[in-house]
């Protein structure tokens, strides 16, 4: 195991001198080539900032408005009639918004019922049987500047929609 130890701390170098190898091969001013790269992710990084923030605001209001805790106690006799927890819908909710936040919840649904409950191998399951949708489609469709995502949306929330159904189905079934 040592080897991986080895191989890991020369592969970052390795690869940095690789390039530079294959720039001069090709006679590239690696430099200036480096310094353009950094000019076009600034521009990037400036160009996504508008919708990073309004996505970190629309979940900062609808958790701070008490919504989500108003969907959920609508929904948790329902949930409560067909052997679902309503500790979880939060996650649910939040999953195809925001990868941290819904890792957050994990980890603190994790830490309130165990690791080895219904509801923490629920909240394990969805979490990677689901996707960030919406942060995805914000940072990469915004990054290249596309306004319209035609059915992209529909069918990445469809995905997670099933995958938290399946969750639900699997995790029954083997653990419930």
């Amino acid at each position: 195991m040592e080897w991986i130890g080895t191989i890991s701390t020369w592969i970052i170098p390795g690869v940095i001198l690789f390039i530079l190898l294959v720039g001069l091969y090709r006679k590239v001013p690696a430099y200036e080539a480096f310094v353009e790269g950094g000019k076009e992710g600034l521009k990037i990084a400036s160009n996504l900032l508008p919708f990073l923030l309004g996505m970190m605001v629309s979940i900062a209001i609808f958790r701070a408005s008490g919504a989500m805790e108003a969907f959920t106690s609508f929904l948790e006799p329902l949930l409560n009639l067909i052997g679902i927890p309503s500790e979880i819908v939060p996650l649910a909710l939040v999953r195809p918004i925001s990868g941290t936040a819904a890792l957050g919840m994990t980890t603190e649904l994790i830490q309130t019922y165990g690791a080895d409950s219904f509801i923490g191998r629920l909240a394990s399951t969805m979490q990677g049987s689901t996707d960030t949708t919406l942060y995805i489609i914000t940072v990469y469709f915004g990054a290249v500047g596309i306004r319209k995502m035609g059915d992209a949306l529909k069918v990445g929330l469809l995905a997670d929609l099933i995958g938290i159904i399946a969750s639900i189905l699997i995790v029954s079934m083997v653990f419930g």
